[in-house]
């Protein structure tokens, strides 16, 4: 079992140096942007700077605070990332375009590699208690909970959880990540 507290995590220049992102996990452990299976991050946004290019790599973003933005894919597709925490995944080789719904932001988000992995992010309300044998990561975007009897709160990430129980006004995004054959 592992928390991942989020003032302990390290932000980081984004791929095309135009933002901060802060990694929560990574699989495997060490991995870079050019040989991760997975990576789960939190992004600050606070200009409407295009987004980093990760060709062969499926996102999901879900937005956790601010006002939030409209996502332009290569410039035909639009997006409104306005409501917190309803998932949104796109191509991570798609040109991706922002124009601020307001002030600066914070997103989650999740990269897989394609044709090596899946993953989904599932929103999950509390009061909730549940049993989970195949997640990656739980984090609490609201509120707090117990995982595996242990107290975390909001913007803490609980590493492959089994036992959870989210309180009263709770939100938390679930992360299942399933590994394809070689």
């Amino acid at each position: 079992m592992s928390i991942v507290r989020f003032d302990e995590l390290k932000a980081v220049p984004w791929k095309n140096g135009l933002g901060i992102t802060r990694e929560i996990a990574v699989e495997p452990p060490g991995a870079t942007m050019d040989d991760f299976l997975w990576r789960v991050s939190i992004a600050d946004v606070d200009t409407a700077s295009p987004f980093s290019r990760f060709p062969g790599i499926d996102r999901t973003i879900v937005l956790l605070d601010g006002d939030g933005f409209t996502m332009t894919l290569d410039g035909e597709r639009e997006h409104a990332l306005t409501t917190p925490c309803v998932p949104f995944a796109f191509p991570g080789e798609a040109q991706v375009d922002v124009a601020l719904a307001g002030g600066a932001t914070r997103d989650f988000n999740l990269m897989v590699r394609r044709g090596k992995a899946g993953g989904a992010v599932d929103v999950v309300h509390g009061p909730n208690r549940l049993s989970v044998d195949d997640a990656a990561l739980l984090y609490v975007a609201r509120g707090t909970a117990v995982i595996d009897g242990l107290a975390v709160g909001q913007g803490d990430t609980f590493l492959t959880p089994r036992s959870i129980e989210l309180h009263v006004d709770s939100v938390a995004l679930l992360v299942r990540i399933a590994l394809h054959d070689a």
